[in-house]
C-alpha cells in the first residue's frame, strides 16, 4: 500500500485522504471517531484479512481525522457533513457496484448516507447499537464535554478512556468539537430505508452504542453476529475481519 493517501477533493473541496489495499470488489472502509484508516482497519490486518479474500479496501480518514483535511471554519461542518463526504467520494471514485461497512462512528455515517440516497450492494454496521443511532445526543455531548475538560481529565472519570485515546491519536480538538455538532439522532423509522443485507457486528462486551440486537431487529434485514472484545478491542482481533468478509461473500 503507497504510503501516501491519494487527496479527493469533497462536495466543499475539503480534502479526504484515501487509502487503498488490495484490488477487486470494491469495499468502502469508514473508521471509528477519533480512530483513522490506519488504525482502525490497517494495524490490526482487518484490511489485509480482506484484501486477501478479493476485496480492493478503500479506507478514506473522515474530515477531521488522520490526513484528511482540518478545516477550523464552523461554515466546513453542515449537519450530516461525514455522509455527504461519503456520497461525494463514492461519486469521486465512480463507484457503482461497491460494499460499505463502517465502524462506530463509520458505522453511523453508513446509516446516514444509506438515508441520503447511498445504496451500496451489502451493508455493515460494526460496534452500533440502535441507541448509537436514535440517542446520539447524549453520546455526542459526553465527547464534546471530554473535548472541553481534556487537561483535566485523570483516572477514574468516565471520560478518561476517551481523552486517553484523543492524545493517542494526536487529535484535532477543535475540528473534531465542530465535527461533533453536526450529528443528529437517527428516527427509527428511517432505518426501514436501509433495504440492502446488513451486518450488524459487535463485540460480546460492547454495549458502547447500545443494542446490536434492537438494531438488527429494526432493520429489514439483518443478520447479526458477535465476535469477542470490547469495543476498542474487537478491531485488533481476527474474528472482526473473519466476520465482515463471510458476510460480504455469502
Amino acid at each position: 500500500m503507497a504510503e501516501a493517501p491519494e487527496l479527493i477533493p469533497s462536495f466543499d473541496g475539503t480534502p479526504l485522504a484515501l487509502h487503498r489495499l488490495g484490488s477487486g470488489r470494491p469495499l468502502l472502509l469508514l473508521h471509528g471517531l477519533f480512530s483513522s484508516a490506519h488504525m482502525n482497519w490497517v494495524n490490526w490486518g482487518q484490511a489485509q484479512l480482506l484484501a486477501d479474500a478479493g476485496f480492493e479496501c478503500l479506507m478514506p480518514d473522515l474530515r477531521a481525522h488522520g490526513e484528511s483535511g482540518k478545516p477550523h471554519d464552523p461554515a466546513a461542518y453542515p449537519a450530516d457533513v461525514l455522509a455527504r463526504d461519503t456520497i461525494a467520494l463514492v461519486e469521486a471514485l465512480g463507484l457503482t457496484e461497491f460494499d460499505l461497512c463502517g465502524f462506530s462512528l463509520g458505522a453511523r455515517t453508513s446509516v446516514r448516507a444509506v438515508i441520503r440516497g447511498l445504496k451500496p450492494r451489502r451493508l455493515v454496521l460494526g460496534g452500533m447499537g440502535l441507541e448509537g443511532l436514535a440517542g446520539w445526543t447524549g453520546r455526542g455531548a459526553f465527547f464534546i464535554d471530554a473535548i472541553d475538560r481534556f487537561d483535566e481529565v485523570k483516572h477514574g472519570d468516565p471520560a478518561f478512556a476517551a481523552v486517553s485515546f484523543m492524545k493517542t491519536m494526536k487529535v484535532d480538538r477543535v475540528a473534531t468539537r465542530l465535527l461533533l455538532q453536526t450529528f443528529s439522532d437517527t428516527d427509527p423509522a428511517d432505518l426501514a430505508k436501509i433495504t440492502m443485507p446488513t451486518l450488524v457486528v459487535n463485540g460480546d462486551q460492547d454495549r458502547d452504542n447500545g443494542s446490536p440486537d434492537l438494531l438488527a431487529e429494526a432493520l429489514p434485514d439483518a443478520t447479526l453476529v458477535t465476535v469477542p472484545g470490547t469495543h476498542m478491542s474487537c478491531v485488533t482481533k481476527p474474528d472482526l475481519g473473519q466476520a465482515i468478509r463471510d458476510f460480504l461473500l455469502a
